[in-house]
């Protein structure tokens, strides 16, 4: 098992109105420590961490962080959730066709550019996604050979 819980994770769980668990402080730090993770590599970081868990809890934990703004979900099309740490910055995400791993875009040009759409039909916009396919550096060298 890791470490004991940062005590951070914890006061950002109190400042965001929830309660803190040894589950949602495992949880916050896996996914702040990983890369774009699935739900298993998610259970199987925070039960690295804490011991065992079950996969409802990861689930729920996991929709009351996204809920509360502490984690970020992606759902690129056809690819199963995936968690990140980086939150509200609007930034993008590179998606390979062959492997599925993801990159972090940051947004193009100025502030959040892609905020102003060219018709919001009344809306407020808050958050924009965009996510690039194509094939990483590994898969794009494999395909070519």
């Amino acid at each position: 098992m890791s470490p004991s819980p940062t005590p951070g994770a914890a006061d950002e769980l109190r400042g965001a109105g929830l309660r803190v668990t040894a589950a949602r402080v495992a949880l916050l730090e896996t996914v702040r420590h990983g890369d774009h993770l699935g739900i298993e590599a998610i259970t199987l970081g925070v039960r690295d961490r804490v011991g065992h868990i079950s996969l409802q809890a990861v689930y729920e934990a996991l929709h009351a962080l996204t809920a509360a703004g502490l984690i970020r979900r992606i759902e690129p099309a056809g690819g199963a959730p995936r968690f990140e740490g980086r939150v509200g910055d609007n930034h993008h995400h590179v998606v390979c066709r062959s492997c599925g791993v993801v990159a972090d875009v940051d947004c193009a040009v100025g502030e959040a550019p892609c905020l102003t759409a060219s018709d919001d039909h009344g809306f407020s916009i808050h958050e924009a996604e965009v996510v690039y396919w194509g094939l990483c550096p590994s898969c794009s060298t494999a395909s070519s050979s």
